[in-house]
């Protein structure tokens, strides 16, 4: 198999096949009969293998594996409601674990799923809400939301800051600490099941002793993982292995939204409680515009995420009589 297409116009044994997405087996190819390309037509059609004709390459493009619905997961029969019910479930559970976790009920937590469908925004807005108390209280913040790249020391350090109970610490988008030995080494004694969880830090390192920092100490904090990586697909084994060490010490939450159906009703979900444009000041028309100008160019559009929908807002914010000119300029694949 070499990927997956969507083929925008083409027919099958004189049915027409319109805006459905394959596993490709064969590029374009010219035959006696006209252009075709070979697919796995399993999930239409019941044959692994067939042959559908296109009049030219450009009736045909590459997409993402996420756009494809194999016959086992296919939810066609769940209804708009159905589905949008579906998702508000799971991110009510990311509430109830982050604020289980935030109690010390529970010691972490793995969040996975596609960038830009609003995994961080649950998170840090129960974080808010903790350290919103502890800074009015006057006490010592006992929470905190790492981004970006961290390294072993730095994450370290981190751990140690937030070592008392109740403490947590998040890492949101750090892949490169669950692709990297020493950092997982540290993170399984950090969620290690044990009643009494110790991290230590073996190398000689001014920097922890400019900052008195010991080079062991009891970990009695939580830790939450907000990541874009599929475990499960990773290549290396001993990276497999890793990440099975860790998710066996965590409670893992999918929020993968696996069809284009499943990410526009995920945005229409967030846009109906208004949070989703309330820094632009525009009324229900002009929310609903954007939204529908998503669902029309859902197959032109370089993701289908949260974060798209804001950047659109941003331009029809600024420009009010050529935004859709300006998202079809910067916001759009080019063909």
């Amino acid at each position: 198999m070499n990927g997956f297409i969507r083929i925008k116009n083409g027919s099958y044994r004189n049915q027409p096949v319109t805006d459905q997405v394959f596993p490709l087996i064969k590029q374009y190819q010219l035959g006696s009969n006209g252009g075709f390309v070979t697919v796995d037509g399993t999930g239409l059609f019941g044959k692994d293998k067939i042959r559908v004709s296109v009049k030219l390459p450009t009736d045909y493009e590459l997409v993402d594996e996420a756009e494809y619905q194999t016959p086992q997961t296919a939810v066609d029969a769940e209804t708009d409601a159905e589905i949008v019910e579906r998702i508000a479930e799971r991110f009510e559970i990311l509430d109830d674990m982050t604020k289980a976790v935030l109690n010390g009920d529970i010691r972490a937590m793995i969040v996975a799923g596609p960038p830009g469908v609003g995994k961080s925004y649950g998170i840090e807005r129960q974080l808010e809400k903790g350290n919103l108390f502890d800074q009015m209280s006057g006490r010592r913040i006992k929470s905190e939301m790492i981004k970006g790249t961290a390294s072993a020391l730095g994450m370290y350090k981190a751990l140690y800051k937030y070592s008392d109970s109740n403490s947590v610490v998040v890492f949101d988008d750090c892949d490169s600490i669950l692709l990297d030995d020493v950092c997982l080494n540290l993170l399984k004694g950090a969620l290690d099941s044990s009643k009494k969880r110790v991290i230590s830090w073996l190398s000689d390192s001014h920097s922890l002793r400019s900052e008195g920092i010991p080079d062991q100490f009891d970990f009695k904090g939580g830790v939450i993982f907000i990541t874009n990586l599929k475990f499960d697909q990773m290549k290396s084994q001993k990276t497999r292995d890793h990440l099975d060490a860790i998710q066996s010490r965590c409670h893992y939450l999918d929020l993968t939204l696996d069809t284009m159906r499943d990410k526009l009703l995920r945005i229409k979900q967030i846009a109906a409680t208004g949070e989703l444009f309330a820094d632009f000041d525009f009324n229900q028309i002009q929310q609903d515009e954007i939204v529908e100008f998503m669902n029309q160019t859902k197959n032109k559009l370089r993701e289908m995420s949260l974060r798209m929908a804001i950047k659109i807002a941003q331009l029809r914010k600024s420009f009010p009589l050529k935004w859709k000119a300006m998202a079809e300029s910067t916001c759009m694949k080019r063909v």
